[in-house]
């Protein structure tokens, strides 16, 4: 078989020497965590798994989808013998949950978080042409709380929680790494400025040592920039375009620029190299507009879970996740809320690449769920986990806006709570992070910031006018709110004239097959949100109903509608759950084709 997401895992930061460890480990479940004392770190382990493929999924080979407590990987690699002088690497794009990584029975890093990337220095116990003996033990605990996003705590998939993802998800890798070098760069772009301003930190600052930076397009290098690099730990520089050669970077014409970062030693050498990518793109609000390069850009958003049939979270391929891109846009759709879950990395190059805005979401569900006064309980976890994906994505153009929290839902009272702590500690850790994106503290429900950025509802009314009449008081200042507590008591602070959005809608439940044979829409096994239409005629008209009214209402700067593709129960996408069509796309797209009272320019 050939490898397993063979491609380059992160393509704003690229070094040539690099191995991927995708494919046949060694594994073995651990169902009540006791491996440690068991010996599973020094021994064979009986299972094969292919990695990245998570042990529930059928593409692992080993699908088995009750509750794992932790699951252990073994595997042995040799180091390439042509990386003398440099240090290898141990990268690992994603592992659900806590991870604990030994190589040559040294622990040499631990992780928490399920969504974030993490690495190892092996300088100290595996050096070029050496064998490295890599043990990763995951603990994946389905009780209290955890960062999980749509994964079920129950045994059987339920409402809009699906299946589990344990361990290893995303691609293991090998870098190679001179001893002093670059580490990944911030690029920040400046249209009001015409230029970039990047951001390099180095792993040491050795004297006489300089950065230099290279801008390119496809008529070749545009300018260059250098600067000490033995006076900062993140030296900083600005790459400046000329008026001829300035190019946006936008829906309809998704630009990306070249960039090319050297470190130079003391004699003039370059001990390190990296390739990266930029977009010049703003983004910026006045009133109740978020403006795109200054311009009114009506967000057509829908909702995005990043799940597949037989690889869960993982994505199957690299064409799959292109596909899921290339289908939104065939339905009229110019970009996604990525929702409950932080995508791979390669998700957002090719978002980069077509032109597909991204709101970047973390998949915060599992910290309580009841709707007393004190239910939710997210930790002090949840915000550095948060940080560890804005950093990795902070470069991205594609990504229009951050939202670290989703359908929080807590009554206001007079203390304040540990809900209240974390939205606002990720709330301000995240504009501390970046100044450049707008933040909306939590969608949907517990707005609990009163500062936030946006203000945004989740609305599944299912009847077009009783919809439209609920979303039409935003030009009073008194925009649809999620109240969520019994008898209408608030859950949310007050609405204070920020931009808005109804960042979940529709959400129509249709199976053609399924109404055939009677079924109503709201069963545990095919449901989606309200009343069942009767027929697909009646689902466009529908549709059609509830997305006009959000495209006229010329304060709305865009929607996010539910969703993309079927999930397992969840029967309320736009395509099957295979991703193939279950709907007349192009009439889908048509609906939404139209201008929105909102694009004034």
């Amino acid at each position: 078989m050939s490898q397993p997401r063979a491609e380059y895992p992160r393509p704003q930061f690229v070094r040539p020497e690099w191995v991927n460890l995708n494919g046949e480990w060694q594994f073995e479940i651990d169902r009540s965590d006791s491996g440690l004392e068991r010996g599973l770190r020094e021994r064979e382990l009986p299972q094969r798994i292919v990695v990245p493929f998570a042990p529930e999924t059928e593409l692992s080979g080993i699908e088995d989808v009750d509750f794992m407590e932790a699951v252990w990987y073994r595997t042995t690699v040799t180091i390439p013998a042509d990386w003398v002088g440099k240090d290898a690497v141990l990268h690992f794009q994603a592992v659900d949950h806590d991870a604990t990584v030994w190589v040559n029975g040294e622990e040499v890093v631990r992780h928490r978080g399920g969504f974030t990337p993490f690495s190892a220095n092996l300088r100290h116990v595996a050096r070029p042409g050496e064998q490295a003996t890599i043990v990763v033990r995951a603990r994946d605990s389905h009780r209290g709380p955890q960062a999980r996003g749509k994964q079920s705590q129950l045994y059987f998939n339920h409402s809009c929680l699906y299946t589990r993802t344990t361990g290893i998800w995303q691609t293991v890798w090998l870098e190679a790494v001179p001893t002093v070098h670059l580490k990944r760069p911030r690029i920040t772009p400046d249209v009001a400025g015409s230029s970039f301003h990047l951001e390099v930190p180095v792993s040491a600052n050795k004297t006489g040592y300089k950065i230099k930076a290279t801008l390119k397009d496809a008529d070749g290098e545009i300018t260059t920039a250098e600067v000490r690099a033995d006076l900062d730990l993140a030296p900083r520089l600005t790459l400046q375009v000329p008026a001829g050669r300035v190019r946006l970077w936008d829906t309809t014409d998704p630009h990306l620029y070249d960039v090319r970062l050297e470190l130079i030693d003391a004699d003039g050498n370059v001990v390190d190299g990296a390739d990266s990518y930029a977009g010049l793109r703003s983004v910026s609000i006045n009133g109740k507009a978020i403006l795109i390069n200054g311009k009114h850009v009506f967000q057509r958003l829908v909702l995005d879970q990043g799940y597949w049939p037989e690889s869960l979270m993982t994505a199957p391929s690299e064409e799959a996740i292109v596909r899921d891109i290339e289908l939104s846009l065939a339905a009229g759709f110019n970009g996604a809320r990525l929702h409950q879950k932080v995508f791979e990395e390669r998700f957002l190059y090719h978002a980069d690449r077509l032109g597909y805005l991204v709101w970047g979401e973390f998949g915060d569900w599992g910290s309580g769920g009841d709707t007393s006064e004190n239910n939710q309980q997210p930790t002090a976890s949840y915000v550095a986990q948060w940080l560890e994906a804005v950093e990795r994505d902070y470069s991205h153009p594609s990504i229009v806006g951050w939202c670290p929290l989703n359908e929080t839902h807590q009554l206001l009272h007079d203390r304040i709570t540990q809900l209240d702590d974390v939205t606002r500690a990720m709330f301000l850790a995240t504009k501390a992070a970046d100044t450049s994106r707008p933040v909306l503290d939590a969608s949907g429900y517990s707005h609990r910031v009163p500062e936030t950025d946006v203000w945004d509802s989740h609305n599944y009314e299912q009847d077009p006018a009783e919809f439209a009449k609920q979303m039409a008081d935003l030009v009073n200042d008194k925009p649809y709110g999620n109240t969520g507590g019994p008898d209408g008591k608030p859950i949310s602070l007050a609405y204070d004239g920020q931009p808005y959005f109804c960042s979940e809608f529709g959400g129509i439940w249709w199976n053609a097959e399924k109404a055939a044979a009677g079924k109503s829409g709201n069963s545990a096994d095919s449901w989606g949100y309200g009343q069942r239409v009767a027929n697909e005629e009646d689902f466009y008209v529908r549709f059609a109903g509830l997305v006009d009214a959000l495209l006229d209402n010329e304060l709305m700067f865009g929607y996010c509608y539910t969703q993309l593709t079927d999930v397992f129960q969840e029967e309320n996408g736009i395509y099957n759950f295979d991703r193939s069509n279950k709907l007349d796309v192009p009439r889908i797209k048509a609906v939404q084709d139209r201008q929105a009272a909102y694009e004034k320019d």
